[in-house]
């Protein structure tokens, strides 16, 4: 689908019409060779689930571990987790446009979010004793249930399902910069601590719980085109490194998710 992830949109490895591309302009010696060669990759060398479970836990190892260096360094150093996040963007950013996937980029991107991660979640602990525990249990609990729907056929990606999520994130990062920039300035429409997330709302709730019940059902869409993704992949017979990128979409989104929750429990509990 066109508006999938683009950490793997932007590679044809996980489409069938990307391999069909590149044999347009080749010669005729070079499509006999071709011919010659073995319908597929051998499967010691293609992308399957095993190996892209493998890549991806790799992955999150040395997230947590990484983590654990910025919850340890932040008191010293509260300025690092700010840094580790600007890094962890940057790396997003070369990861996803990147033609073919870098497990050193992938893996470093992990470390400086887990620092990132580690810096953020020790400074909610130090306000809201047990928020953190808090919030990787309901990261799971997302995680876990959008994965055991999708592998049981429930939920599945649509175009139609996938053009909504787009115009709904876009709305939600127009909003999010909007509040950043209302809280830098000092706008009163901001006040409190999370800004336009802790005002008010209908019935009196802030809008951040109501933002939040959305933004994690957008994130939990997000993994089953991450899931979808990789299935095309396999499905397709994907280069094995780009198990690495399977994980990286996963990744993102989980750090997305967790991100959010940890918010939304630091307002529920602000009330």
């Amino acid at each position: 689908m066109a508006l999938d992830n683009p950490a793997f949109s932007r590679n044809s490895a996980f489409s069938q019409q990307g391999a069909v591309a590149a044999a347009q302009d080749v010669s005729a010696q070079q499509l006999q060779e071709l011919y010659n060669q073995p319908a597929t990759l051998p499967d010691r060398e293609v992308m399957t689930v095993e190996n892209t479970i493998a890549k991806t836990a790799a992955s999150f190892g040395v997230l947590v571990v990484f983590a654990a260096v910025g919850w340890t360094i932040t008191p010293a150093a509260p300025w690092v987790f700010w840094v580790a996040s600007l890094v962890g963007f940057v790396l997003a950013l070369v990861n996803i446009f990147k033609k073919e996937p870098s497990p050193a980029l992938i893996l470093a991107y992990a470390a400086a979010q887990g620092v990132f991660l580690g810096g953020i979640s020790l400074m909610f602990e130090s306000q809201w004793s047990g928020i953190v525990a808090q919030a990787v249990i309901g990261t799971l609990a997302v995680v876990g249930v959008t994965l055991a729907l999708f592998a049981s056929g429930k939920v599945r990606a649509s175009k139609r399902a996938t053009k909504i999520w787009m115009i709904a994130m876009i709305g939600y990062m127009v909003f999010a910069l909007v509040n950043l920039v209302l809280m830098w300035t000092g706008a009163e429409i901001a006040g409190g601590a999370f800004g336009l997330y802790s005002a008010k709302g209908p019935f009196g709730i802030p809008w951040g719980l109501l933002i939040g019940v959305f933004v994690v059902i957008m994130a939990a869409y997000s993994l089953v085109l991450d899931f979808d993704m990789i299935q095309q992949g396999v499905r397709n017979g994907a280069p094995r490194k780009y198990g690495w990128l399977g994980g990286f979409g996963i990744m993102v989104t989980v750090v997305w998710l967790y991100v959010e929750i940890l918010r939304m429990i630091a307002i529920a509990r602000s009330n």
